[in-house]
């Protein structure tokens, strides 16, 4: 599991006093910066792989300013060319979201999806989500 801590900011707080969901799914990418390294080391986006194909959060419970929230990042299934990641939003030892993402190792410059390399898909068996 890769963990995130993320403190939230008074701009996220929406007008009835709590993080606005659309903030979610940026702090849930912010997780996956570990995974984007390992598919595309040097960060530069002229050689990025990973390319999203579908995202669901289901919100559990409010998320607050004043207090950090820690995003948990599973890989949930590597497939041929793509990988499935299960996420957690936790604050103050509360469950607040839960997600499901879905990436494909792509090659931008042919337009075409490529398989994922052995090294990384060993890295990423690392980080499989097991169920409480």
């Amino acid at each position: 599991m890769y963990k995130t801590v993320i403190e939230p900011r008074v701009s996220e707080t929406d007008g009835v006093g709590h993080i606005n969901n659309t903030v979610v799914p940026v702090w849930l990418e912010a997780g996956r910066n570990p995974l984007f390294k390992l598919f595309t080391p040097d960060d530069n986006f002229h050689h990025w792989k990973m390319i999203i194909i579908n995202m669901n959060i289901d919100f559990k419970s409010q998320i607050y300013f004043g207090t950090n929230v820690e995003i948990c990042t599973w890989v949930e299934k590597v497939g041929n060319s793509s990988l499935k990641l299960y996420e957690e939003v936790w604050q103050s030892d509360t469950l607040c979201a839960t997600g499901h993402t879905t990436y494909v190792n792509f090659n931008v410059e042919k337009q075409v999806s490529e398989r994922i390399p052995d090294d990384i898909r060993s890295e990423l068996e690392n980080h499989l989500y097991e169920e409480h």
